[in-house]
């Protein structure tokens, strides 16, 4: 049978549940509540049942262990609190998304580069590219000016959150102004003699 630990964990939902996990010691249930506020909308969990599931992986995985002495009780509420190695991997984990983030964009411009002969259809297609950019930036959450925070959500992650959506929007918008100059100067640029 195969270690837990001898292949990459890849579930986002494991890595969240490891994250709250580290942020305070919880146990299944409240987990599961804490996962739904902080993560609405950006990931979901299928079940409640999912994070038990999620706790015994990351349990395997020497990520996790359980706080002794929270067994007591008519209904005991077993209370898990992350292992050095839980923030070690979880370190690691958040900077190999930065470097996947990085892989797709290179990704999509290389793609692009498909149409490089055909600079016309790559223009259409940083045009959809910018009006998604648009769309994204229409939906920036704002924050509040008085420093209060949506429930639950501390206002020092909300303010970071607003600020990298803000500015990753932005950064997508100059890459479309610098692309459509660029193959609007290969579109007028007379086509190579044979």
């Amino acid at each position: 049978m195969r270690e837990l630990g001898a292949t990459p964990m890849q579930s986002p939902v494991n890595w969240a549940l490891l994250g709250l996990i580290i942020e305070r010691p919880s146990y299944a249930y409240e987990l599961a509540h804490r996962f739904e506020r902080t993560y609405e909308g950006a990931l979901a969990l299928s079940s409640v049942s999912h994070v038990y599931t999620a706790l015994t992986t990351l349990k395997g995985r020497a990520l996790i262990e359980e706080i002794p002495g929270t067994r007591a009780g008519r209904q005991p509420k077993p209370r898990y609190r992350a292992t050095a190695k839980g923030h070690a991997d979880y370190r690691g984990w958040l900077l190999g998304q930065l470097a996947e983030d990085r892989r797709r964009q290179r990704l999509f411009v290389l793609q692009l580069s498909a149409l490089a002969r055909k600079p016309e259809a790559a223009l259409e297609i940083v045009a959809d590219y910018e009006q998604e950019c648009l769309a994204e930036a229409a939906n920036v959450p704002i924050g509040d000016h008085d420093g209060a925070a949506a429930e639950g959500t501390p206002a020092l992650v909300s303010r970071l959150v607003v600020e990298e959506h803000r500015l990753a929007v932005g950064a997508k918008l100059a890459w479309v102004q610098y692309a459509r100059s660029e193959l609007s100067r290969a579109a007028q640029a007379p086509a190579p003699r044979r």
